[in-house]
């Protein structure tokens, strides 16, 4: 399943706000609608915005009434900055933003035509290249993971987090495929509860044996010898291997840490961010603290109290065990790592084209 698609000039996505009760499909004709849903997280995961954005500007650039390049080029950058505004943490949004960018550029000296048709394809082409890079972390990834083994994963960063297969959740998917007795502890993941309504509700659907609990229960778990490995996903990843993930992954790290468990992120190689140096560096998102106060619009605390809702944490590179990205697995010291497999990502997309 294809969590978002590009259909006659249409972006179909579902709205994740309503799962698992309803599975629900929006269509948007314009990046204007396409930004809102960003913003408001009908779709989310960083690998799905970034190809969310894309066909944002794709979009823009079919909607667009220019007749010349050089206007087109000007109408793109009103949507240029407005996707960029819409989720400033996960880096994968302005990578897409940036490749997008650059084929317009490229394509200006020919004209307004190819240029769209140029956007479309390079939109569908960064969509298209996430599926094959999960697929390949997921091959890499499930090698870690014996027959037997219990789990631990956080938010959701399966097929609804991409645009299919997943990151960490593609892993277990991987192993549970390849025949492998596994278990999965799912952390609900509040304030968003994506752990709950989405990672729960694919696993279900595999067929993949599950313990739902609350954030505050990992630990437990954990110190009690019953998780064997934690995968998660990131949002952005600094040079010397800080990661921001979704806001309770610097905990798990710690717990990890502290009980000799293996933590690994898995991420592709666009969420590695080698311009900052490390996660001080990391802008980290503030929501709405109506999703702290309410769940599904229903108060769960006493009207008008104060209350913060950062979206991400930062965990520090040294509670990190690998990463997994489609390169193969990045182990310390992180700084040449993720450089190496960075550069082979550069290569194969320039290879391929790009």
């Amino acid at each position: 399943m294809r969590t978002i698609e590009w259909r006659d000039g249409v972006v179909t996505l579902i709205d994740q706000r309503l799962l698992p009760h309803k599975e629900v499909w929006r269509e948007y004709e314009d990046y204007q609608g396409v930004a809102r849903a960003i913003t408001e997280m009908q779709i989310r995961g960083a690998p799905a915005i970034g190809a969310a954005a894309a066909y944002g500007v794709a979009l823009a650039a079919l909607r667009s009434p220019a007749e010349t390049s050089e206007s087109l080029l000007s109408d793109l950058e009103e949507a240029f900055r407005v996707l960029a505004a819409t989720r400033p943490t996960a880096v994968n949004l302005f990578w897409a933003l940036e490749r997008m960018r650059r084929v317009a550029n490229e394509a200006a000296g020919q004209g307004p035509e190819v240029m769209r048709a140029a956007l479309v394809a390079e939109a569908q082409a960064i969509a298209d290249e996430d599926v094959q890079v999960n697929r390949r972390m997921a091959d890499f990834g499930q090698e870690l993971i014996a027959d037997g083994m219990n789990l631990l994963t956080h938010c959701n960063a399966g097929a609804l987090a991409t645009v299919d297969i997943g990151t960490s959740l593609g892993v277990i998917r991987a192993a549970h495929e390849a025949g492998k007795r596994i278990h999965v502890y799912v952390d609900e993941t509040r304030p968003f509860l994506q752990g709950a309504r989405l990672t729960a509700w694919e696993l279900m659907r595999w067929g993949v044996p599950l313990t739902l609990i609350t954030d505050n229960m990992a630990g437990h778990f954990i110190s009690r010898g019953q998780v064997d490995l934690i995968l998660v996903g990131a949002d952005r990843i600094a040079a010397n291997g800080d990661t921001a993930n979704k806001i309770g992954t610097y905990t798990l790290g710690v717990l990890a840490h502290e009980n000799g468990v293996p933590f690994y992120v898995v991420a592709p190689t666009s969420t590695i961010d080698l311009s900052i140096a490390s996660g001080a560096a990391i802008p980290i998102e503030e929501r709405n603290p109506r999703e702290v106060t309410h769940v599904y619009d229903v108060p769960i605390a006493p009207e008008s109290v104060p209350a913060a809702n950062p979206a991400f944490d930062v965990t520090p590179y040294r509670y990190i065990t690998g990463f997994v990205t489609e390169h193969g697995i990045v182990y310390p010291p992180y700084g040449p790592g993720l450089e190496r497999v960075k550069r082979r990502a550069r290569g194969a997309w320039q290879s391929a084209g790009g």
